[in-house]
């Protein structure tokens, strides 16, 4: 089977960002953001999805995180989707239930090539040291829109800490792509009656 990755760089006048992705990996990350808590949620998200990732960013920081995570998506996206190619064989849809402590989010994917963001989290607090958590849902959207993912992230049980809740949200995030990502031998070209995702 062919390599399934892809390296990419996007420069605007708010963000510098280089992304390499490994679809088949082993779970190896290597983020550097400059936001810690961002590049931790990047670092379980390769490490639950199986996935290689690096990712270098260098954003405008001074005015606040929202470039450089919403670019940052918009690069993880493309490089997923240049990872996959025509996307032969693979499993199309993943899910993931995940539990962490006294949190429960489901987290639901499909490659069918229709971006759809349905992200019901009800997130406690505004701040996760000095992460704005109101981000999550923009890091998502950026991600659904270039890879041409339809996802859907619902909290079942919250608590009352935002950190667990976002955690369990990009673990589930890397094991739903992980399923959906996988190849499946029986599959002959696209999984879907119309020929293409």
């Amino acid at each position: 089977m062919e390599a399934r990755e892809a390296t990419l760089t996007r420069e605007t006048k708010e963000t510098k960002i280089k992304v390499s992705l490994v679809v088949d990996g082993a779970g190896v990350g290597d983020v550097a953001t400059g936001i810690p808590f961002f590049d931790h949620m990047l670092d379980l998200f390769s490490k639950h999805g199986v996935f290689d990732l690096t990712v270098i960013a260098d954003g405008d920081l001074a005015v606040d995180a929202h470039h450089t995570v919403e670019d940052v998506g918009i690069c993880i996206g493309e490089a997923l989707s240049r990872a996959l190619g025509n996307k032969h064989g693979v499993t199309r849809y993943g899910s993931s239930l995940l539990p962490m402590d006294e949190c429960l989010v489901l987290v639901a994917c499909d490659i069918s090539g229709r971006p759809h963001l349905n992200y019901d989290i009800d997130l406690p607090i505004e701040l996760i040291g000095t992460f704005d958590t109101s981000l999550v849902e923009e890091f998502l959207k950026s991600l659904v829109a270039t890879m041409g993912l339809t996802l859907h992230v619902k909290a079942l049980a919250t608590g009352n800490n935002a950190h667990h809740l976002v955690e369990a949200i990009f673990k589930g995030l890397g094991r739903s792509l992980d399923m959906a990502t996988a190849i499946d031998p029986r599959v002959q070209g696209v999984p879907s009656t119309k020929g293409s995702l």
